[in-house]
């Protein structure tokens, strides 16, 4: 199985204080950005990210957001460019390009660009962004979902055919002949996130596209993948480990006690603070602006509504005490309870790659690199041996 460390890239500073009356202010003016932050963030990431290729890591993760302290990831292709010239193995997973924003022949130009700079090894996620997005960029909601497809489309004409044209309804072009190509044939391995959405799902089916059905409720995972494999099938095609791409909260300590002490407040900052920054999570507000239809939601089983509605306040309220209780159920604590809980989940859905979150919300660098190692030197090799296999229950 291969294991990629997922990175958020956060603004190396907490801003709790500036938070009032349980939010934090958006949009969050320039008085509060401090340079030397940024670029002591985006200094120490690299370095993190020449030691997971240096240690052996199979790949590192990142994705795009917009104004907002919660990742200073505005252009991931900015960061895979930097991140191909300090490593020379580790793979470069975009996760993701928000195709709704941008235009999809720049973006079709700049991972071909980068498949080159790297030596073929980008992986190429797509989204459609946070509805924090589409508000900064004057994109309307309800032409989200359209405009997504629409431009996979274009990209992927631009990758795999001679000269390609286009004429739809957000985007047009005119015999394009893409110049560079993509090392990897007929392009990048293509990914797409999904959180509960089944159109989301239903178009990664539809295109044979691999998806990595969240990190929360075990049950709405479930859900989401036999709903996917169920798709899968209907449009001729086989659900295999390489389709799956398995997310996972962990962190290596001597105990529980110490990782929920260690990590546990980086998480919280993150529950609280970070996460719907600008943004509005909660599924019914989403459908009220046209983001998600009415019934996005209809194959998911009743027990697991609530974690796909994903109520504003299961993060914003969220304690330590919460954090300690919910740990026992995570991948947190020593070496031996964190490979085990990982490749439990790896054998339940049948992922053939895991998505390992193991800075959450901030945490000092000198923290992140030891977590690094340690993962590294007690959890991966047990990783790297597991064999991936699809479960009966998916078959």
């Amino acid at each position: 199985m291969e294991v990629v460390v997922f990175d958020l890239v956060s603004y190396d500073r907490h801003v709790d204080d500036l938070v009032r009356d349980g939010e934090l202010p958006w949009p969050l003016p320039r008085r509060h950005f401090d340079p030397d932050v940024a670029v002591r963030t985006y200094a120490e990431h690299l370095d993190a990210w020449a030691e997971l290729d240096r240690l052996g890591y199979d790949g590192v993760g990142f994705n795009e957001h917009h104004t907002s302290p919660y990742g200073l990831m505005n252009s991931p292709n900015l960061l895979a460019a930097a991140a191909a010239q300090r490593t020379r193995n580790l793979r470069l997973h975009i996760y993701a390009n928000l195709l709704p924003l941008h235009d999809p022949l720049r973006l079709a130009e700049e991972l071909a660009m980068l498949d080159c700079l790297s030596g073929g090894r980008i992986v190429a996620g797509f989204a459609r962004g946070i509805p924090r997005e589409h508000t900064v960029y004057g994109v309307p909601m309800a032409e989200s979902r359209a405009r997504f497809e629409e431009a996979w489309e274009v990209i992927h004409r631009l990758w795999t055919e001679e000269v390609a044209s286009y004429h739809g309804r957000f985007w047009s072009y005119d015999n394009v002949a893409l110049w560079p190509r993509p090392v990897q044939r007929p392009h990048p391995p293509i990914w797409v996130p999904v959180t509960s959405s089944k159109e989301t799902i239903e178009w990664a089916a539809r295109n044979n596209v691999a998806i990595t059905p969240g990190m929360g409720h075990p049950g709405l995972r479930d859900d989401m993948l036999r709903y996917y494999a169920a798709r899968l099938a209907d449009a001729g095609h086989k659900l295999t480990p390489d389709h799956i791409h398995l997310q996972v909260n962990a962190y290596v300590a001597d105990d529980k006690a110490q990782a929920v002490r260690e990590a546990g407040p980086y998480l919280l900052y993150f529950n609280r603070t970070l996460f719907s920054h600008g943004n509005e999570t909660e599924h019914a507000a989403q459908r009220r602006t046209g983001y998600v239809t009415d019934d996005s939601l209809d194959y998911v089983r009743p027990e697991n509504l609530p974690a796909a509605r994903r109520a504003k306040a299961d993060y914003r309220d969220q304690t330590m005490a919460d954090i300690e209780r919910d740990a026992e159920n995570w991948a947190w604590g020593a070496a031996d309870e964190v490979r085990e809980r990982i490749l439990d989940q790896a054998r339940r859905t049948g992922a053939g790659r895991v998505l390992i979150n193991l800075n959450r919300g901030a945490m000092p660098q000198e923290q992140f690199l030891r977590q690094i190692r340690r993962f590294a030197e007690e959890v991966l090799p047990g990783l790297h041996a597991h064999i991936p296999a699809i479960p009966p229950s998916l078959t």
